[in-house]
Order: C-alpha cells, then sequence, then structure tokens
C-alpha cells in the first residue's frame, strides 16, 4: 500500500456577532438561527428607523446538537470559574422590568422594535 497525500482546502467562513438565536426542531433535525439586529440612520429621512435583521443558520442532527449542548455547558463552567457568574447585563434588567411594567403580567420578551 502506498501513503496517498490529502490536501485540505479550509473556508473558515465570516464571524457573524449573534444579539439573538431561535431555536426550533422537527424529528431529524435541530435549527438554530442566529440573529443580528443592527440600527441604521438614514440622514435623509427622519420617518423610519432602519433596522437591518441578518441570520445565520446552523441545522444539525439531534446527536450533534446534544453535543453542542455538553461542550456549551462545559465551557460556560470553565468561563464562570475563571472570571466570575455570567449574568444579565443592568441594561437588559431594566429594559425587562420596563415590558413587564408595560404588559402587566403577560410574559414579553424585550425587543429591538421598542
Amino acid at each position: 500500500m502506498t501513503d496517498k497525500k490529502v490536501k485540505f482546502d479550509i473556508d473558515n467562513g465570516q464571524s457573524f456577532f449573534a444579539d439573538e438565536v431561535g431555536v426550533i426542531h422537527n424529528p431529524l433535525k435541530m435549527i438554530l438561527d442566529f440573529r443580528s439586529i443592527t440600527p441604521r440612520v438614514d440622514v435623509r429621512s427622519n420617518e423610519y428607523q432602519t433596522l437591518v435583521l441578518r441570520h445565520s443558520v446552523v441545522v444539525m442532527d439531534p446527536f450533534t446538537a446534544k453535543n453542542l449542548s455538553e461542550i456549551l455547558k462545559k465551557n460556560i463552567k470553565n468561563y464562570e470559574k475563571q472570571f466570575g457568574k455570567i449574568t444579565k447585563p443592568e441594561p437588559l434588567k431594566i429594559l425587562d422590568k420596563k415590558v413587564k411594567a408595560k404588559v402587566k403580567g403577560k410574559e414579553k420578551s424585550p425587543t429591538y422594535f421598542g
């Protein structure tokens, strides 16, 4: 037998900062929908606020999703051991209180749409 050389061509893709993530599933797939919401200022018009919503979707089988969950738990535990407990930022706590006061008891997540 002769040894064959293999050349890998790696495409690292683009970095993507996610402000939000949604997860849905069906019997065969777990779908992670990472979203980034960025406000834009249009100096020509004050009539509308422009928000740009980008999606980056990752689809995986349930077994791989479970492995991802375990890896995230381990890494979060290590992160908190090194840097301290991860808590919700103060501005989000304030926004949560405002939203709950508006909704009066109904559970609603804060959004970038006000």
